[in-house]
């Protein structure tokens, strides 16, 4: 029997409107719904117009993956035209999406994610005090620090992508922007201040050492910085048995370069990998205010249902691939790319641990990467190619943003846009049910998290949401 049934939203610290139904047994999540309540439509601002559109409107979508949304766009409409970037070209648009999206994680995990472990509720916890002069929202140290490390490693998006976010740089064959052999010696300049940071305030250690990490035990006894202040409370709290995931995890594979991705592409189910199946993906609109059939996202269509019918509850559709719900993100990447201590922390649960101790993984393995790419930066090299538009065509588009896969499928018809569909990140992680009733990753990692007397915005269900770190207006763009 339901003792109660909860709206919680809007969410700050969300990017985006976001609102979560829950219906509450015994001092616990029995099922949950999450709506997202606010149509963009894109997809339909697309329709009709020349492909190459695509690269100015599709990073619109969103203010802070704006450059995942320009890589996308950009693979779609080089797939149509059968035009590959040049390899210096693919080296630096690698490097341009790995700086967004190391942005992306400790903005998440400094003003999104910690702060809530500063709150009163708090208080009695022997790490409190430390969190709270670190972490308090406007005041924390550590977030200042971050934030001003932040900015100074987006000075490489000055210079290489001219400006953030909405950039133009990357295009189907390769970047806009040669650098010079001076900016080169910037660029690493920049990487070597992030670093100092990382290593000074995050990890309080090498980045190396942390990227070595191969347990999440090992993990548990990092004594070091932030990360370290993170583990202890995630120790204290219980976090790994929180909002445990289905162990489904999906990945796009990340930076694309001539050689292959940097981070590996794949499908992780029941303890094995294989090569994800993209013809496989149903956009299921059985539980969403959307008309039309489930289909494919090549053949798929944006029709809202102004009627809002009773059976469904949000404007998401459902993304399966072989009919089964799949979570992305920074552990999906990581246990795809076949990182011990991600796979271990998947294997413990895959909750809230998890997907956060993953970020920061990520980001001392994105460091190491960033410096890679800078390293080989050849300013004599050729850094774009082009290829003439089809009068009919189709390409799809598969990259990672920091959330996780990000798909853009484009199909062009007598020189225009047919079609232009997107399946974000956090439409995989937010998706309502299907036509099965079989429920989206967020809403199935909710099932059993605390709800304690009066609360009506259960702090656990905010660490559950937050551990996701939706985007929710590329949810529906």
């Amino acid at each position: 029997m339901t003792d109660a049934r909860l709206v919680v939203g809007p969410f700050n610290r969300v990017e985006g409107d976001l609102e979560v139904h829950l219906d509450v047994t015994d001092g616990a999540v029995a099922s949950a719904r999450v709506n997202a309540p606010l149509f963009r439509g894109f997809e339909r601002m697309l329709e009709g117009r020349d492909p190459r559109d695509a690269l100015t409107i599709t990073p619109r979508i969103c203010g802070i993956c704006s450059i995942s949304q320009s890589a996308a766009a950009a693979r779609a409409l080089g797939a149509a035209q059968g035009l590959d970037p040049t390899p210096q070209g693919a080296r630096v648009a690698a490097l341009i999406h790995a700086v967004e999206n190391t942005c992306d994680h400790l903005t998440h995990f400094y003003l999104f994610f910690m702060p809530d472990f500063a709150r009163p509720v708090y208080s009695a916890r022997p790490w409190h005090g430390q969190v709270a002069e670190r972490f308090t929202a406007m005041q924390g140290s550590g977030a200042r620090n971050a934030l001003t490390a932040r900015a100074k490693l987006m000075h490489i998006l000055g210079l290489l992508a001219g400006k953030w976010p909405h950039t133009l740089a990357i295009q189907p064959g390769g970047v806009t922007r040669r650098p010079s052999a001076a900016e080169r010696v910037r660029i690493r300049s920049d990487l070597r201040g992030f670093r100092r940071f990382l290593e000074r305030d995050l990890f309080g250690a090498p980045v190396e050492d942390f990227v070595a990490l191969a347990s999440q035990d090992a993990a548990m006894d990092w004594g070091h910085g932030d990360a370290g202040l993170f583990l202890r409370l995630a120790a204290d709290l219980d976090l790994a048995a929180l909002g445990r995931g289905g162990g489904r995890y999906l990945s796009f594979g990340a930076y694309p370069m001539a050689d292959g991705p940097a981070f590996a592409p794949g499908l992780w189910q029941n303890g094995k990998l294989r090569a994800p199946d993209t013809d496989a993906i149903l956009e299921d609109v059985s539980h969403a205010w959307m008309l039309g059939a489930s289909a494919h996202p090549s053949q798929g269509v944006t029709e809202p249902d102004l009627d809002m019918r009773d059976t469904a509850y949000s404007w998401c559709k459902a993304p399966r691939m072989g009919g089964r719900p799949l979570e992305c993100g920074a552990l999906a990447r990581q246990v795809i790319d076949g990182h011990p201590l991600a796979r271990d922390l998947a294997a413990q649960g895959g909750g809230v641990l998890a997907r956060v101790a993953a970020r920061l993984l990520e980001i001392a393995r994105t460091q190491l990467l960033m410096e890679e790419l800078a390293q080989g930066i050849d300013p004599e090299a050729r850094f774009m190619q082009r290829a003439d538009l089809p009068r009919d065509g189709q390409g799809v588009g598969l990259v990672e943003a920091a959330r996780g896969a990000l798909g853009h499928w484009l199909r062009i018809e007598d020189g225009h846009i047919k079609s232009y569909q997107i399946i974000a990140p956090t439409t995989w992680n937010f998706s309502p049910r299907d036509a099965a009733g079989t429920p989206g990753p967020l809403e199935a990692a909710l099932v059993g998290a605390p709800v304690a007397p009066g609360e009506d915005t259960p702090i656990a269900v905010q660490h559950i949401v937050r551990s996701f770190d939706p985007c929710m207006v590329c949810t529906v763009h």
